[in-house]
């Protein structure tokens, strides 16, 4: 049997990243290696990869040279970028750029570049129905992504970009649970109406990720949306009702409602929300459960996911 062919995996810690390492672990006859990159390689969760199997090496995005030195010698990377964890999308942007830049000097083969929409090419900056958002976004955590891609691009990478969904794990680490109301009954909020959200199982995005490695020649130059299921607020509420054993009503807001609930990014969310509303056919074209799940056989719906995470939803 020939060497194992690396990975190299950014974010390893965190959902996507986290996913796609312990889908090649679990996966030996691939005939690949993971190298899982992360900040720290002492925290609770890089140890528990390394028990697991995989080479655990430290880097940085902010850091060009450990970024280089990390993707040294791997094939494939995935590169992915958390918003999240700064809120700039000027900061996300140069993130991508350092990791655009050193897949390319350390020579890799393959890059998959987890991306989302530039949400102005649809809805510009003029277009007053979204405020604007931190002066020239409408979406900030999806536009600067977009706006990468770009990169990957101009530096000749090749690179699969990869359109992910709404995790259905922010109900249970984001706060979009269903909460009670004034009468104790849970409502599940959405600025959405009767539109369809794509979302998937976090964990599905790194199996996918696996598949699209697997078949790296068929995938380079394409952009691939993946989504378990697109669903309605009202047909989650209905899954999430039969999951809990309590009733779930779907409340439906208008995002201008969404944008005033005051928590850290409510405006980007609100924002986020009704573009896929508004754009709907588009978005959810743009994501197929079919093409995840030949990537991916395990895929889950909703209800599947609910099923084995429904204890983990906090509900008050």
């Amino acid at each position: 049997m020939g060497e194992k062919q690396v990975i190299a995996v950014v974010g390893a810690t965190g959902m996507q990243g986290g996913g796609l390492v312990r889908a090649i672990l679990a996966d030996p006859a691939s005939g690949l290696a993971v190298r899982a990159l992360t900040r720290d390689v002492h925290s609770d969760k890089a140890k528990e990869l390394a028990r697991l199997g995989a080479e655990v090496v430290a880097a940085d995005v902010h850091d060009g040279d450990s970024l280089q030195r990390a993707f040294a010698g791997a094939t494939s990377a995935f590169c992915v970028t958390f918003f999240w964890a700064h809120g700039s999308p000027e900061k996300e942007y140069g993130e991508a750029e350092a990791l655009a830049k050193a897949a390319k000097a350390a020579g890799v083969r393959h890059v998959i570049w987890s991306t989302l929409e530039d949400t102005r090419r649809w809805v510009p900056l003029s277009d007053n129905r979204m405020p604007t958002l931190m002066g020239k976004y409408k979406v900030p955590h999806f536009d600067a992504k977009g706006e990468a891609d770009q990169l990957f691009k101009q530096l000749g990478l090749p690179t699969t970009f990869l359109l992910t969904s709404f995790y259905w794990d922010n109900l249970i680490h984001f706060g979009m649970g269903p909460k009670p109301g004034p009468d104790g009954t849970l409502a599940f909020t959405l600025p959405m109406g009767e539109a369809r959200l794509p979302g998937i199982a976090a964990e599905d995005i790194g199996k996918c990720a696996l598949g699209i490695f697997k078949k790296r020649e068929a995938y380079v130059g394409k952009t691939v949306g993946i989504a378990g299921e697109h669903l309605t607020g009202s047909q989650m509420a209905a899954a999430l009702s039969k999951a809990l054993n309590r009733e779930v009503r779907y409340q439906a807001v208008p995002p201008e409602v969404y944008r005033t609930f005051g928590f850290p990014g409510a405006d980007d969310l609100a924002n986020m929300f009704q573009f896929k509303r508004d754009f709907n056919a588009v978005f959810c074209a743009a994501r197929e459960p079919a093409i995840a799940r030949a990537l991916n056989g395990g895929l889950q719906t909703f209800a599947q996911w609910l099923e084995a995470n429904k204890a983990r939803i906090p509900l008050s």
